[in-house]
């Protein structure tokens, strides 16, 4: 549908969704006083405000409507793009402030705490008086300047953003996404319990690779391929073992500093690679953290690469 309206309804149905998400903000700000926000629905509405409403809508005006209307005669330099232009940098920087404080506010001091919702307050004001004087002012402007060719040129550039980052379904997808924004954590909790134990469990057998899961208490969870041929033979037995206790004891030291540096966040992965059993094998650990950044243990990972070290030129699907 967005494929055949003008440029300015195009962008004006944007700004509908970035008002959604910009709601969500605001009621959670409003709660930070008394400790009553979810922090889930505040991240979320910061990642997309800075994924869509920046790297997206914003880009498309920056790189292809502010452009062509200079070249039509509006002037960056004391005019009205210059200011649409200042207005997107103040934005950016306001979210990426947020953006990398947001997960630590439940630890945060009161002053940090105050300093995060003035970004937040600034944001919205700055964003929402953008919003009007594009609306008002900026697009009704271009729209007695931009001709029928202009248009087409414009809305072809719109739509390729949107194939490029997020295919061709790109404008259902970000609908779905401030959905999503707006009901928190509840869409992928859908999406997970709409498995059965039995499909989520067949899935996890069908992976080909082994994968281990230790908590944050460092003792062994979960493994899958429990009733397969592993690389490393484990058996129901490890579950709640310390991970020290499952590694040799001149390893023991390396993986507390593995585990270490994925609790303080100074590490995101650690990578081995060994010989064995004929193969090359690949071990790579990942830290888990949940949506508020709150490590939740680590994913370890193993797989025989042996064959896919093998692979040269391309093999396609029809192939």
């Amino acid at each position: 549908m967005m494929e055949h309206a003008r440029w300015d309804e195009y962008l004006i149905a944007e700004h509908e969704l970035i008002e959604r998400c910009m709601a969500v903000l605001r009621e959670n700000l409003e709660k930070l006083d008394d400790l009553s926000h979810d922090s889930l629905k505040m991240k979320r509405a910061i990642d997309f405000l800075l994924e869509f409403g920046d790297k997206i809508h914003n880009t498309k005006e920056e790189k292809f409507l502010f452009p062509l209307m200079q070249v039509r005669g509006v002037p960056v330099e004391g005019g009205p793009l210059g200011v649409m232009i200042m207005e997107h940098e103040a934005e950016r920087n306001l979210l990426r402030e947020m953006s990398m404080k947001v997960a630590g506010l439940a630890a945060a001091s009161f002053e940090d705490v105050v300093d995060f919702k003035g970004d937040g307050l600034e944001y919205l004001t700055i964003r929402a008086e953008h919003i009007w004087k594009e609306n008002d002012i900026l697009y009704p402007m271009g729209r007695k300047i931009l001709s029928d060719g202009d248009n087409e040129s414009l809305l072809a550039e719109f739509v390729k953003i949107n194939i490029e980052t997020y295919g061709e379904n790109a404008w259902q997808k970000f609908s779905q996404m401030a959905t999503e924004v707006e009901k928190g954590g509840e869409g992928r909790k859908k999406l997970i319990e709409s498995l059965s134990y039995e499909q989520l469990d067949a899935i996890m057998e069908a992976m080909p690779f082994e994968v281990t899961f230790v908590d944050a208490e460092d003792t062994v969870a979960y493994f899958n391929r429990l009733d397969k041929e592993k690389l490393f033979p484990r058996t129901r037995s490890v579950i709640g073992r310390r991970v020290e206790k499952c590694h040799p004891e001149k390893s023991v030291d390396v993986v507390g500093r593995i585990v270490g540096g994925f609790k303080d966040k100074t590490l995101d992965k650690a990578e081995f690679w060994i010989d064995f059993k004929g193969d090359k094998i690949l071990i790579r650990y990942f830290p888990v953290y949940n949506d508020l950044g709150k490590y939740m243990g680590v994913l370890e990972v193993t797989q025989a690469i042996g064959e896919l070290q093998k692979l040269t030129g391309q093999k396609r699907l029809l192939d």
